[in-house]
């Protein structure tokens, strides 16, 4: 199946530190030999540029160790990986002194020990819409078109397949955000539901799946995709992204 280049506006903001591979020279450093948090990640990874969006939201500096989900059989597989996080899934995150796997425990944690800015709202009824929105995406669509599944239902029908549970997400995903959307998906503040949207819908691109019955997704989509946060932690531009998929 093709790839064809992400294509999104130049970043100026940079928060994160070149890159190392799990495999590259030496070890990646411990939380007692640095003090920034440490996140494990793969540029293609929907659910890591969930936590590289929250990073740079929140201005949090960071060092970033890369783990090629394709290369060696896929790195995560490695008893090194295996080690940090036993579901043997990125993102993992290092940070005061514990490690957390699943991107939507880390955006929490990162919610609640560095509350500025707010991705989840105040108001109850808004973060249960925001919370909602946020699990049809990470539990509903996302992992039924995963690497790990596509890889179950054989080369053949992995577009299809990918191409059907993503609209039948999308087609209830639709009808919620007309009722909760502003500018983005939950009013008009970015919040976790937002960095859920924009990887997934990079998702339908890659493929290859009609947007023109999603009109709102579309529209809160490039909204996002003109923020900096967004771009910065944009797969185009991370450290292990390969040179054809470049920005």
């Amino acid at each position: 199946m093709g790839s064809t280049p992400f294509r999104v506006p130049p970043p100026t903001l940079q928060l994160c530190e070149r890159g190392r591979s799990l495999r590259g020279q030496g070890s990646p450093r411990t939380m007692t030999e640095s003090s920034k948090p440490i996140l494990y990640s793969y540029f293609r990874s929907s659910c890591s540029w969930r936590v590289r969006i929250a990073l740079a939201l929140k201005s949090i500096d960071y060092e970033m160790v890369t783990v090629n989900l394709i290369k060696d059989g896929g790195q995560q597989f490695s008893e090194e990986f295996q080690a940090l996080n036993p579901m043997k899934q990125v993102p993992a995150l290092k940070i005061d002194g514990i490690t957390i796997g699943q991107s939507l425990a880390i955006i929490e944690y990162l919610e609640e020990t560095r509350p500025t800015p707010r991705l989840l709202p105040q108001d109850p009824k808004k973060r249960a819409h925001v919370r909602m929105i946020s699990d049809l995406i990470a539990s509903g669509i996302q992992p039924l078109q995963n690497l790990s599944v596509l890889k179950q239902v054989g080369q053949e029908k992995q577009l299809s397949w990918a191409q059907q549970v993503i609209s039948s997400g999308f087609n209830a995903l639709e009808r919620i955000l007309q009722s909760t959307a502003g500018k983005y998906c939950v009013g008009d503040e970015v919040s976790m539901a937002d960095l859920c949207l924009v990887p997934q819908v990079a998702n339908a691109d890659r493929y290859k799946v009609d947007l023109t019955p999603y009109p709102t997704i579309s529209r809160i989509n490039k909204s996002l995709l003109t923020l900096e946060a967004f771009q910065v932690s944009h797969p185009c531009r991370q450290p292990d992204t390969p040179p054809e998929l470049r920005a």
